[in-house]
């Protein structure tokens, strides 16, 4: 098996949120897909988004979040029977989360509803506070209001509140992808990799504390509470840029986290649990690539790298051959799980129109073309935590010694069978 490329690594790592940062959660740009009104963001008449409703539940501190009770439509975690082929699961996952002028939060809200499919949402916690409050914000290591994403307009806050209770009565997942997204290749080095446990406690304090109290920093009247309490839907987190897990780990173990998706250049083998077994280890995973000797990370921008050289506007007479490699890209990860060893399955992104959008058409592709399949389920990180910590041990230590593109011996039925 060929092993991902020292370039796509390095996407993966420094440069990849170091873009990120600079278009998928910039407020300037248009072809960046920024932060704005996203279009159907659910403001009010008409048909209501998906999951939107008028239930505001019980406030919880100033009422910016309240509890509404069971979140709607979860899965229930059942353990395999003997002999039981494992299922397909597909997680989406999406950086920053914020509203877009494109529409790209309500285009894939509404994509999931028609595929009944769930994903997560890694809300950057200064998306709910408006620019004109970012002194509140007091990131380590850096000054006082200091981010490398910018801060939102209070329109762009509103919709994007609006489109983070759609998502979690739609079923989906609200993670965090904390705030400021410092990456090592700042010119002053001073990234999320040098932070110390402490520095994760802060910055964590912050993102929540930004979430439950925007009702008192925003002063909006007119946008409902948060249908949920954030403090205990709050169980992972991807950081930015990929960096910083090693030492973001014991503060997410001392919060009570049930996973992290930071780990960058994972394979496609099952899941196991790091520091000293508290946290479910997702890490982005390497993925064949279409037409090359290596492999490339299953995320948008680690693609992008690897076609344009960084670029956000390349050369638009290759978009559709990118497109389409980006496309059958995911297809070859999940068709390799799929048909060998069932592990799962993990796909990041950005809200974003990286070389003219193709790569939010080879997810929405992408999604389409495996929904639907036999066993498959398109399901968010939380709910992949409640199956496999419903599993019998004996049956996850099987799982992971299958490698990668490894199918069982003897068929499901013998290799899980009772022995």
């Amino acid at each position: 098996m060929s092993t991902i490329s020292r370039r796509t690594v390095l996407s993966a790592t420094a440069a990849t949120a170091a873009l990120g940062a600079v278009a998928a959660c910039s407020s300037g740009g248009g072809a960046a897909g920024r932060p704005g009104s996203d279009a159907g963001a659910g403001s009010g008449g008409g048909k209501p988004a998906p999951g939107q409703s008028s239930t505001k539940g019980t406030p919880i501190g100033d009422g910016s979040n309240a509890d509404t009770g069971p979140q709607p439509n979860q899965p229930k975690a059942e353990k395999l029977k003997p002999g039981e082929a494992p299922p397909q699961f597909v997680v989406f996952s999406w950086d920053g989360a914020g509203a877009t002028d494109d529409g790209q939060f309500t285009r894939f809200l509404k994509l999931a509803e028609e595929h009944k499919a769930t994903m997560t949402f890694f809300l950057s916690g200064i998306y709910t506070l408006p620019k004109e409050k970012s002194s509140l914000y007091h990131p380590p290591k850096h000054t006082q209001g200091a981010s490398d994403i910018p801060f939102l307009s209070e329109g762009a806050v509103r919709n994007t509140l609006k489109l983070i209770s759609q998502a979690w009565l739609a079923g989906h997942e609200i993670g965090t992808h904390f705030n400021g997204h410092f990456c090592s290749t700042r010119s002053d080095g001073n990234g999320v990799n040098k932070w110390s446990p402490e520095d994760w406690e802060s910055e964590i304090e912050q993102a929540v504390g930004f979430v439950t109290r925007w009702k008192t920093n925003t002063g909006f009247t007119d946008v409902d509470p948060l249908p949920f309490d954030y403090k205990k839907e709050l169980i992972g987190g991807r950081t930015p840029c990929l960096e910083g897990q090693k030492t973001l780990l014991p503060t997410a173990a001392k919060l009570g986290w049930k996973y992290d998706a930071s780990s960058p250049g994972g394979q496609q083998i099952w899941p196991q649990k790091v520091q000293d077994g508290k946290i479910w280890d997702f890490p982005l995973q390497g993925i064949p690539f279409p037409g090359h000797n290596f492999q490339v990370l299953s995320m948008d921008y680690n693609i992008l790298a690897n076609q344009s050289a960084g670029s956000t506007k390349g050369d638009p007479a290759k978009y559709g051959q990118w497109r389409d490699q980006a496309r059958d890209s995911y297809l070859a990860g999940f068709n390799r799980a799929y048909s060998t060893n069932r592990a799962p399955f993990f796909v990041g992104n950005h809200f974003e129109q990286w070389n003219g959008g193709i790569y939010m058409d080879a997810v929405e592709q992408t999604l389409k073309e495996i929904a639907g399949k036999p066993d498959v389920r398109l399901v968010s990180f939380r709910q992949l935590v409640e199956w496999l910590e419903a599993q019998d041990q004996s049956t996850l230590r099987k799982l992971r010694t299958l490698n990668v593109g490894q199918a069982p011996t003897g068929g499901w039925q013998t290799f899980l069978g009772t022995p």
